[in-house]
C-alpha cells in the first residue's frame, strides 16, 4: 500500500466515524431517557405504596414524628423526603438519572442522602386527589440561563423557569400522581402551569 492509498483509507475511516458518532450519541440519549422513565415509574410506585400505609398522604404531608418529612419538605429538602421513603424504594440508585453526570448514587439507604445523590425534584403540594399533579421529575431547571439552587422553588405560569438542555434535551421526564410517567418539554410545562388550580407549584430541589 502506497502512502497515498494509506491516506485515502484513513480519510474514509474518519468520514465513517464522523457519520456514526451522531447516531451513537442519539442511541445513548434514548437509552438514558428510557432508563430515567423507568426509575420515575418505580419512584411513583414507591410514593403510592407509602401513602397507602399512611392514610393516603405522601411523606410531604406527614410530620417527621410520624415517619414523614413535612417540616423539612416545607423548606425544600428533597433528601429528607426520599429518606423517609427508604422502605418503599427498592434502591437509592434509582434516584440518579442515567443522563445526570454530576450526581452519583449511594450504595444503600444506610448512607445519608445528599443533593449529590438525587437528580429529581419533588412537588411538595402533590396529592393523589389531583391525579394530574406533577409528583417528581428531572430537576435540571434554570432561570434566565442560571441553574436553580437546592431548596424550595416556587414556579407558576408567569415564572421564566425552564428545563435546561443538558440532560434529555429540552424534553424531560415527570411522574404524575396517577402513577404515570410522561415526557414534558418547556412549552408543555407552561401549559400545565396555566391549567393547574394552584397559583404556584412548590418544588423541593435537591
Amino acid at each position: 500500500m502506497t502512502l497515498l492509498e494509506a491516506v485515502v483509507v484513513m480519510f474514509c475511516l474518519f468520514i465513517m466515524v464522523a457519520m456514526l458518532l451522531p447516531a451513537l450519541g442519539a442511541a445513548a440519549s434514548k437509552r438514558s431517557k428510557i432508563g430515567c422513565m423507568k426509575q420515575l415509574k418505580e419512584m411513583g410506585l414507591g410514593f403510592r405504596v407509602w401513602e397507602g400505609d399512611n392514610h393516603d398522604k405522601y411523606p410531604m404531608s406527614v410530620s417527621a414524628t410520624n415517619g414523614g418529612a413535612m417540616e423539612l419538605a416545607a423548606r425544600g429538602n428533597a433528601e429528607a423526603i426520599f429518606q423517609a421513603m427508604s422502605n418503599t424504594l427498592s434502591n437509592p440508585k434509582i434516584l440518579v438519572c442515567p443522563a445526570d453526570k454530576s450526581r452519583w448514587p449511594v450504595p444503600n439507604f444506610s448512607f445519608p442522602l445528599t443533593s449529590k445523590n438525587i437528580s429529581y425534584f419533588i412537588n411538595v403540594n402533590a396529592s393523589e386527589a389531583n391525579p394530574q399533579d406533577f409528583l417528581c421529575g428531572d430537576d435540571n431547571f434554570e432561570v434566565h440561563g442560571v441553574r436553580v439552587k437546592s431548596g424550595l422553588l416556587e414556579i407558576s405560569a408567569t415564572n421564566p423557569v425552564v428545563w435546561s438542555h443538558d440532560r434529555h434535551g429540552f424534553s424531560v421526564n415527570v411522574a404524575l400522581a396517577d402513577g404515570s410517567v410522561q415526557g414534558v418539554n418547556n412549552l408543555g410545562l407552561k401549559d400545565w402551569l396555566r391549567s393547574t388550580n394552584f397559583p404556584a407549584m412548590r418544588l423541593a430541589i435537591p
